[in-house]
This record gives structure tokens, sequence and C-alpha cells, in this order.
């Protein structure tokens, strides 16, 4: 007779996972993620949270000092509380939990989008030693629609400009929206977006690529992507995908690597009609810009390609003396 192991009886049975022990599984991430959101909450207050409801927010933002400050569309960065240096480093490990990963003195920093039920805001964060305090800035996406339109009632667009952008968009002609940093890119294009929606039907597969969820498409054949670092699934790749996925448009929220080279090719070769955001000080300089990024693919000067898929440049910028706080400084084409 053959003898067992001492505790062999013990073993759970070979096979998969029975249903009760899967359904205890998922309670217990249900239960830890619920005592997350709760400490996150308890951590942000009153005055941070009820933020997170205001459609027009745009960013929160903590300074080293403990001052939070919140920007609101069209009426610029104001003071909202403060966060003690404690809170904020707590909320800093909470995002990194969520995150599946650490924040320490090896691994100052914490950045990716929150839970769903801070509307997969994008997060970015960091510790001492590379602030005096704990700091962060979290970018909330887009509640409403700022549409082309509303653009020339506020007097940022001339109804000149509104005719090129509105022409160039029924054209499908590729559009960059450039500009430097709060300068309402994103705004813009999320209204460049609204107008490709209401003029698209089944026929127009639009696909969307970004970082952290911002922009909005109401269109009725979206499909939207986004990245995951975690998984080594950055932009390149995604493009790389979005062919294989029959696109008519594809909109990238953000051109901040060597996706650049990825997106151009894409767009040039029988995709026309795309949207992009870039930061840059001026339409030549987008197009400088564009260049630099290609390059670190490892490849020379994508001059040539540039100039075959990018159509037009809309340049925006900060502007205080402006009553909605920015104006549309250049539209370029380059046709």
């Amino acid at each position: 007779m053959s003898e067992s192991l001492p505790g062999a009886a013990l073993l759970p049975p070979a096979g998969p996972v029975p249903g009760a022990a899967l359904h205890a599984i998922d309670k217990a991430k249900a239960e830890a993620h619920a005592r997350l959101i709760e400490q996150m909450r308890r951590i942000l207050g009153e005055d941070i949270c009820k933020a997170f409801e205001d459609p027009k927010v745009v960013e929160i933002l903590l300074n080293d000092n403990g001052e939070v400050l919140v920007e609101r569309h069209g009426e610029g960065i104001t003071p909202l509380t403060t966060m003690p240096a404690a809170k904020a480093l707590n909320l800093l490990g909470l995002m990194a939990s969520y995150r599946e990963t650490v924040v320490d003195r090896a691994h100052p920093i914490v950045e990716g989008a929150m839970p769903p039920e801070f509307l997969l805001a994008r997060f970015a964060g960091c510790i001492p030693p590379l602030t005096p305090a704990p700091t962060f800035a979290i970018r909330l996406p887009a509640r409403s629609i700022f549409t082309v339109e509303d653009y020339v009632s506020r007097g940022i667009l001339t109804d000149a400009q509104y005719e090129k952008i509105t022409t160039a968009i029924r054209d499908r002609k590729n559009i960059v929206v450039s500009g430097g940093t709060g300068s309402g890119k994103t705004t813009l294009l999320n209204a460049c977006s609204d107008y490709v929606a209401r003029i698209s039907g089944l026929d127009q597969r639009i696909v969307i690529i970004e970082d952290t969820r911002e922009i909005q498409c109401n269109a009725p054949n979206v499909v939207q992507m986004l990245t995951d670092p975690d998984s080594g699934i950055d932009m390149t790749r995604l493009l790389k995908l979005t062919l294989r996925y029959r696109p008519d448009r594809i909109f990238v929220g953000e051109v901040r690597d060597r996706s650049a080279l990825a997106l151009l090719k894409a767009w040039g070769t029988g995709h026309p009609g795309g949207l992009a955001t870039l930061h840059a000080n001026d339409a030549e300089g987008a197009l400088t810009r564009l260049d630099q990024l290609c390059q670190e693919a490892g490849v020379p000067s994508q001059r040539h390609l540039i100039e075959e898929a990018v159509d037009v440049v809309v340049q925006i910028a900060r502007d205080p003396n402006h009553p909605a706080g920015r104006r549309i400084t250049e539209i370029r084409f380059f046709d």
C-alpha cells in the first residue's frame, strides 16, 4: 500500500476553482476597492470631491506649500482649499496601490488614470526629494462639449476662422491643434471632434487613441483605445493595431513621443481627416516638433512625410487680455 505524504489530504483538488471560491475572490476585491475609494474621498475632502462633480473643472493642482488650486473653463485658476503633506502622501500611496505599484524614495513618481469613481482622471504626483513636499496634478476629462460655434460666440474664433476649420473637417484634412500648456488644446480638439460627430454616419469609423480618456466623440461608429504602460502597450503599438480596425479617421489625444512617426504614416496612407494635439509655440514650430518626435524612433528627418500628412495646424494660446482667456493665433494650411 502506498503511503501519502503528511498533510496531503489537505491539498485542494486539481482543476478549476469552484464557483463559490471565485465569488469569494470577486467579493473580496470589490470590498477592497470600495475601501480604497472611501479612503481617497476622506483624504481629498469635501471641496475637492465637489470639484470632481463640477463640469467646468479641468484641473486640480496641489503645490508643495499645501495649497490646492482649481482651474475651470473660462475662469482661470483659483484657490480651492489646503491639504497637509501627510494627507497628500497618503493619497499618493493609495494611488500607487491602485496602480499596483509603490511610491517611496526609490520610486518617487505616481502617474496614471484614477479609479472610475474619479472619472478616470489623469493623475501625476511626486514626493520628496523631487519636491519639498508631496504634490500632484489631476487632469479631469471633459464633461461638457464646447462647440466650434461656442468658440465663435465667445470671440475666440472669428467667422472666417470658423469657416476655415469646419471646411477643413468636412474636406477630411488632417488637423494638428498646437499650443502651450493650459492653452486649451484638448478643449478645441473636442470641439472639432463634436463637429465631426455631427456630420458623420455609420460609414465613418473613428478610432481614438489616448493615454487617458479626454477626447469626447458622439459619432455613431467610434472605438476608443487607451495605452497601458503596465502591459507595455504604448501609442505606437495602438496605432499599428488601429490600422486593423478599418479606421476612416484617427484621433490622438496628444503626440508626445516616437509614436508621431506611426501617426503620420497612418494619416498619410489612406486615413485622412485625423485630429491630434501637440505642444508647440507656433504652426511652424509644430512641424519642427513633429520631426523631432519622429527622430526619437531612430529615423532621419521626416519633414517630407510631415508635409504629406499634416494639412492644417491650428494654433491656440492663452491671452489674459481676452474675455475667454485664450484665442486662436494662427491657422496654417500646408496643402
